[in-house]
């Protein structure tokens, strides 16, 4: 093989990795800044179908108590039924809450922008994540202003599925504040401060109350009960009774791919 071809090869491989049927798209930039920070962090990964198109879509925001965490793309999702787009966000505290969000909203706006090329439908984008991911997702989804600074109507996501998010203002943002983690707060980066009966679908998944991080059932819980009170007509709250904050994430996925099934049957109707 002549070595410019071998070079051009080798350099689509280590773009896009064949796994089945499906190709790994790794490590693309999404980021608006130019600061190395910026780039190194903000990348996602792309796990879609190789000929097939229309295709639902679930943004996944890794965990990591804002601090740390990787993307990865979920097993649980590798069943050739969706497309998955697997974020890197920037971390505290080498930057502040708001950039961590505005990372999640920026990545989810490439995602409508450019799913398309990847088979995806931008009309079937579900976003979920686990822990500050669940956080992240519930932020870019109740609180509109973040993805409408990029040209994206947050009610236009499909659903959104946070896995043992906080909805309270987050630990780690608290604890650099002052506050310890057992002295809660509700502020404009809390999910729960923008409840309201018009954000697109809520499902709240967490793990056993007496077995979860830090009353993370509880809180979760009246989150539930608010936005019900507010009038949403499709939220729903699972306890996984007997798994703890890291167990309850595999069967999550189960409840997550239920509730997608059941939207898009919805939307087609």
């Amino acid at each position: 093989m002549k070595p410019f071809l071998l070079a051009l090869l080798t350099l689509l491989i280590s773009h896009s990795l064949y796994a089945g049927d499906f190709l790994l798209s790794g490590d693309i930039s999404y980021t608006l800044n130019d600061d190395s920070y910026s780039k190194e962090r903000c990348r996602l990964d792309v796990y879609h179908p190789a000929d097939t198109v229309g295709m639902p879509v679930v943004v996944w925001f890794h965990g990591g108590g804002l601090t740390g965490g990787s993307k990865y793309i979920p097993d649980e999702l590798k069943d050739g039924k969706q497309i998955v787009v697997a974020v890197n966000y920037r971390l505290l505290p080498e930057v502040e809450i708001s950039d961590c969000i505005d990372d999640a909203a920026v990545a989810v706006a490439w995602t409508f922008r450019n799913i398309g090329s990847f088979g995806g439908d931008k009309n079937k984008i579900f976003v979920s994540g686990h822990s500050a991911g669940g956080y992240l997702t519930s932020m870019i989804g109740l609180d509109r202003q973040w993805l409408k600074k990029y040209g994206v109507d947050a009610d236009s996501v499909a659903g959104l599925v946070p896995f043992s998010g906080q909805v309270i203002t987050h630990f780690a943002h608290r604890r650099l504040n002052g506050l310890s983690e057992l002295q809660p707060a509700v502020d404009k980066y809390a999910p729960l401060y923008h409840v309201r009966a018009d954000s697109s679908p809520y499902i709240i998944i967490t793990g056993g109350r007496d077995e979860e991080l830090l009353g993370r059932y509880e809180e979760n819980a009246y989150m539930w009960r608010m936005m019900k009170l507010c009038g949403h007509p499709y939220v729903y709250i699972y306890e996984l009774d007997g798994h703890n904050h890291g167990e309850m994430v595999s069967p999550a996925f189960l409840i997550l791919k239920k509730h997608m099934k059941d939207i898009l049957e919805q939307k087609r109707q």
